[in-house]
């Protein structure tokens, strides 16, 4: 006896009830059943690891017996739900940087940076004598960071952090988050109601996570408290002191704008390939303003860095640079941060050298390519379509080795002859 469609429908249904199967829709729970489940969770796996923690049990239950789900919150994967699926690579491009380094919006931040590091002058240099980081680095990321305080913070950080530790894509993390931000409030320094942050948890005019917070917070104003929300000196020396001791080295630069001459291979670039700034120099590498570099940075490492290989502006960066990266994981954040400083320290400008027009390639791809360098023994790093500093050189070891006149950066071209 043969079956039609729907009856082979209505039979697969019935047995995946038999034997306690359920569709996808029908596992998923009601918002009422997940707000229980989210209370059961604040009482057993929640307190369990609070506990552990060092968290006492007062300030849980006063911090923690009100608290709601944000339903409005990105990247959540409510129980009975998937993970949302990564984009598929052959859909996905990746960015030219010249969007990042946007001119209006980096002179309007150059131009309030001005004011209020003139504004703040005593503050500065009590912070540049106390930590050896300089008042423009730590305007500029707090520019960077909140619009220098007066970005909103709209979000009770307890509830973000409870909702993402209990439902978003990572857990584990934004829980840790929020047993730390348990301990700010057992602390004294803030309130769990005056606590309030960006819809991914992060605190205050420098905003720090809470662990970032325990940390790295700092009273400089004196009063008692570690206020980065309403106290301009204690936001400010806290971000110094986040940067010290993530390892900024005092009286060093963060880098500078060079020209890299014609026989020079970009595939130089990277922390792991260090030299001192004399040796790049002797290579013929010079700063694109025609300075020379400071006498005192002759015999200290630098490094090549080329976001955009032979396309864009090209740098010579100190390990400062990567102190910067430290506070946000991105060249392109680095390097803002280090042209904003330049401007509001000096009246420096946009990067002398323009960005092409590049950018426009499948991370499909760039991925093939990826594959391909490695295939053939090279270390790209990460094979995620992305074009990290390892790709980058991989691709100019490529270039060179083939007779090609290195170029660092994936391009149409390229992926046709790199197979």
């Amino acid at each position: 006896m043969a079956f039609k469609p729907r009856s082979l429908l209505r039979l697969a249904l019935a047995v995946s009830t038999a034997f306690g199967f359920a569709t996808a829709a029908e596992a998923a729970p009601s918002r009422a059943q997940v707000e229980t489940q989210f209370r059961q969770w604040i009482e057993t796996d929640l307190w369990r690891a609070a506990k552990d923690g060092g968290v006492g049990r007062d300030v849980f239950d006063k911090t923690l017996r009100n608290v709601q789900l944000n339903w409005e919150l990105p990247d959540l994967v409510p129980p009975g739900t998937a993970p949302p699926k990564e984009q598929t690579q052959s859909q996905a491009e990746f960015s030219s940087p010249a969007p990042y380094f946007d001119e209006k919006r980096l002179q309007g931040l150059a131009g309030t940076g001005k004011s209020l590091a003139s504004q703040h002058t005593s503050t500065l240099r009590r912070i540049e004598a106390t930590y050896g980081v300089p008042g423009s680095i730590v305007v500029s990321i707090w520019g960077r960071e909140s619009g220098y305080g007066r970005a909103k913070l709209p979000y009770s950080a307890i509830e973000v952090l409870a909702t993402k530790g209990f439902m978003s894509t990572r857990k584990p993390l934004f829980q840790q988050e929020l047993i730390s931000a348990l301990h700010m409030v057992e602390s004294g320094d803030v309130s769990a109601d005056k606590m309030m942050g960006s819809w991914a948890g992060a605190l205050g005019q420098p905003q720090f996570m809470p662990s970032s917070y325990l940390k790295y917070a700092v009273d400089f104003d004196g009063d008692g408290n570690r206020d980065i929300w309403n106290s301009v000196p204690d936001a400010l020396a806290s971000i110094a002191n986040y940067l010290v001791k993530s390892g900024w080295q005092k009286g060093r630069d963060w880098g500078y704008e060079i020209t890299i001459p014609a026989g020079v291979s970009c595939a130089q670039e990277g922390p792991d390939r260090a030299k001192a700034v004399s040796a790049w120099a002797a290579d013929g590498l010079s700063r694109i303003t025609g300075k020379a570099f400071p006498r005192g940075e002759n015999s200290l490492p630098a490094m090549m860095l080329v976001p955009a290989g032979t396309h864009g502006p090209e740098f010579l960066v100190t390990p400062n640079f990567y102190v910067l990266k430290e506070y946000n994981n991105s060249d392109l954040y680095a390097l803002f941060i280090g042209n904003l400083s330049d401007r509001i320290a000096n009246g420096g400008g946009a990067f002398r050298a323009p960005w092409d027009n590049i950018g426009k390639m499948l991370r499909s791809d760039v991925l093939a390519m990826q594959q391909a360098l490695v295939a053939q023994g090279y270390d790209v790093g990460k094979v995620d379509g992305l074009p990290g500093f390892k790709t980058r050189r991989s691709l100019g070891e490529w270039q060179v080795k083939n007779g090609l006149q290195p170029t660092c950066y994936p391009s149409a071209d390229l992926k046709t002859k790199l197979r």
